[in-house]
């Protein structure tokens, strides 16, 4: 089956959602997606995008995402974070993952970006195998850490 991958627009929003969604399923927690089509437009189609995104369409449809932005490594200078990268689940293994991932990479080696670095949950093998077969590091011994929005709120409202 052929597919295309392309730079997503604007129409193509309600679809990423959906597969922002999908995603958010496949990681076992369907109910963290707070996000909605009017947050995406805004902050992916300002003046200054805070994400761009490459969609692989067949047969007239949307199939995978590949979402990333920019950020700044105090070691490297400027970097990209792969935020998403989705296969609808009827669509797998027919290299549409690969080939979005591929773009990405390519992006940022076109664009002179210096590294390019995402998260992946410790449990999905099949993602971990990909990313070392194609060459990226794996990184044992660093963790993520994050402060969500109740958190953020705690400790403003203790600290300031």
């Amino acid at each position: 089956m052929d597919f295309t991958v392309r730079f997503g627009t604007e129409k193509d929003v309600p679809a990423l959602l959906r597969l922002i969604k999908e995603l958010a399923l496949f990681e076992k927690e369907p109910e963290a997606v707070e996000i909605d089509e009017e947050t995406l437009l805004t902050h992916g189609f300002s003046e200054d995008p805070k994400f761009r995104f490459f969609v692989a369409e067949q047969d007239d449809e949307i199939v995978g995402i590949a979402l990333f932005y920019e950020r700044f490594s105090t070691w490297k200078g400027p970097v990209i974070h792969l935020e998403d990268l989705i296969v609808t689940q009827s669509r797998r293994k027919l290299g549409i993952g690969k080939a979005l991932y591929g773009k990405v990479l390519q992006y940022a080696y076109t664009n002179n970006y210096k590294r390019v670095a995402w998260e992946v949950l410790d449990w999905n093998q099949n993602a971990i195998d990909f990313y070392q077969s194609s060459g990226a590091n794996y990184l044992h011994d660093w963790s993520v850490v994050q402060m969500d929005e109740e958190g953020l709120s705690n400790f403003v409202n203790q600290n300031i």
